[in-house]
């Protein structure tokens, strides 16, 4: 089935992530009403990933997933939930997994990225992630289970059971880093077990936590965890996860519970596309427009662009209201903007109450980051919901947790 109307523009975007949701929001602020806006999603909700790792330790998984039903409310926004599996640009033709063809004017592909586990034996197959809520929820399932396994343990093999093992010093593995220490305590208190055989460690293959942050920052980071009870491990490379075993080049431990937060690559699907050409890293490049080289009325925003600041949120908010701008003056007959990366700034909260900053020259740590760090997520949220929505995913309260073995209530 091919679907197709000649007297409208139609702006398809492929992907309801940050770059998505961003170009969609404000095309239909600047473009009139014959230029229709339709979004594409394989999910009907959107993620915010900046917070997942809260959502493993306890938080009301509404704070990071919000129905795009509900950030497209009262706007001329069409939501078509469907898998794009081929893109002809040539023909100015995508395919969905439902067998649907649909026909675009402009098209904007904003597929994110995908977790990479650099060909490394056992790691995809035993290791949790957390870049999805699903994933992020199972995590947490089993962290509970942790402490059944536990309990019914040989002697020899305590140890291992309550020994979580986070592989990547990246912001999301030092969050979530802090943020299990606080966590586990609460488990284990109610699993009348001492917290003292409770283990965390945090493995990262370069030689310095966050390694995109300036170094008086990454130290301040690797202090706070240390001090928090995290013992972190640089410089070391995982080789291989066998059944309740990792082991590096150096070094092995004991652990049933491996949590990875090594590696992302761009979204594989832009491999399939013919007449894209991709730089050695896997994303596309683009030109001065954010097109792919050679193509018109094609953009690519986000993780997925050969761009200075690619894979932060930040940049894919940037690259969605570019590609809106854009498109609004190749409409118009006008001159098209060029795009001029923009520099991130940095907020890395590491346990309750504390986050390290990086704003340009300024530098905050303590109390006071982990306020910016707060007030960062709320704008965001206000920037696509109504002010009372806003406000209310912002404060949802956690959820009441409830394990049988302890049978109460957390």
């Amino acid at each position: 089935m091919e679907l197709t109307d000649k007297s409208l523009h139609k702006v398809y975007i492929v992907g309801g992530g940050f770059a998505g949701i961003r170009a969609a929001l404000d095309l239909v602020d600047i473009t009139p009403e014959n230029v229709e806006v339709i979004l594409i999603s394989k999910n009907h909700h959107f993620e915010y990933y900046p917070r997942i790792y809260k959502v493993v330790t306890g938080a009301n998984p509404r704070e990071v997933c919000i129905p795009l039903s509900e950030i497209f409310a009262n706007t001329r926004i069409k939501i078509i939930n469907d898998e794009i599996i081929k893109v002809d640009v040539n023909k100015k033709k995508i395919e969905g997994k439902s067998g649907i063809i649909y026909d675009y004017s402009d098209l904007v592909l904003a597929l994110g990225s995908e977790t990479v586990y650099f060909n490394i034996d056992g790691v995809k197959e035993r290791s949790y992630g957390f870049k999805s809520i699903h994933e992020a929820l199972a995590l947490k399932k089993h962290l509970h289970k942790m402490f059944d396994v536990y309990l019914s343990s040989e002697k020899e093999d305590v140890i291992s059971q309550l020994h979580l093992v986070i592989v990547g010093g990246g912001p999301s593995g030092v969050e979530l880093a802090g943020k299990l220490v606080t966590y586990m305590k609460e488990l284990s208190k109610h699993h009348s077990v001492k917290n003292e055989f409770i283990t965390i460690d945090l493995i990262e293959a370069a030689s310095s936590l966050v390694s995109a942050l300036p170094s008086e920052v990454s130290s301040h980071v690797y202090n706070r965890l240390h001090k928090l009870g995290v013992n972190i491990f640089l410089n070391r490379s995982l080789v291989k996860e066998d059944i309740d075993e990792i082991l590096m080049k150096d070094m092995s431990m004991r652990t049933n519970t491996l949590i990875w937060t090594a590696g992302s690559r761009t979204n594989h699907f832009y491999e399939s596309i013919e007449g894209f050409t991709l730089h050695r890293n896997g994303r596309v490049l683009v030109d001065e427009y954010m097109r792919p080289e050679g193509f018109e009325h094609v953009y690519i925003a986000g993780d997925s662009a050969h761009t200075s600041y690619a894979g932060f949120a930040q940049t894919a908010l940037y690259d969605g209201n570019f590609i809106a701008k854009t498109i609004k003056a190749d409409y118009n007959g006008e001159n098209m903007p060029k795009y001029i990366p923009k520099k991130v700034s940095y907020a890395v909260p590491v346990g309750e109450g504390w986050a390290a900053v990086s704003w340009g020259p300024l530098k905050i740590y303590g109390w006071i980051g982990y306020i910016l760090r707060e007030l960062i997520d709320l704008k965001f949220f206000m920037s696509i919901l109504p002010l009372y929505k806003a406000i209310r995913i912002f404060k949802n309260k956690p959820l009441k947790e409830s394990c049988h073995t302890c049978g109460e209530d957390m």
